[in-house]
């Protein structure tokens, strides 16, 4: 078996290049920047870079910024950044062609963002718009499973009020 690429720590990481969707590519093919393993960003800065990545068509990368908060929140907010982070990857399935694994992905999101919508929420960050992705989730998904191909950016983020 080849040796596996590893950190400072020993962990395995692969340092092989990225395309923008987050594919291996070939060694020495330039690919795209990826997130650094230790990102550790504040919630508001973490949607904004998230949402950036997710304007940009890049959302296996949104996904590891959401997975970078979703390591190092506070433990009430983990499964926010979890759900967000999958609905990411589902994002990133769909773009790939792979409509069940964006179906799956969608939809466990959703899972973990629902106790974020209601008034006994286990935390708030104010900056999330739970109820607006909950409906872009629930409606993507339906959309996919009845074999619509969907070309919308989910938002992460409470609209600014006037």
């Amino acid at each position: 078996m080849a040796d596996r690429d590893r950190d400072a720590q020993g962990r395995p990481r692969n340092s092989r290049p990225r395309d923008g969707l987050g594919r291996p590519l070939p060694r020495g093919q330039e690919g795209v920047p990826v997130t650094p393993d230790d990102l550790e960003l504040p919630g508001p800065e973490t949607l904004e870079m998230a949402q950036e990545l997710l304007d940009r068509g890049r959302p296996f990368h949104a996904h590891e910024v959401l997975e970078a908060r979703w390591k190092n929140c506070p433990e009430a907010e983990r499964d926010l950044w979890h759900g967000l982070a999958q609905l990411a990857v589902g994002v990133t399935h769909q773009m790939r062609g792979n409509t069940t694994g964006a179906i799956r992905l969608i939809g466990r999101g959703a899972m973990y963002l629902r106790p974020y919508a209601t008034a006994a929420a286990p935390a708030r960050v104010e900056e999330v718009d739970v109820a607006g992705i909950l409906s872009w989730a629930d409606a993507t998904v339906t959309a996919l499973e009845d074999g619509h191909w969907i070309d919308t950016v989910v938002t992460l983020r409470q609209k600014a009020s006037s």
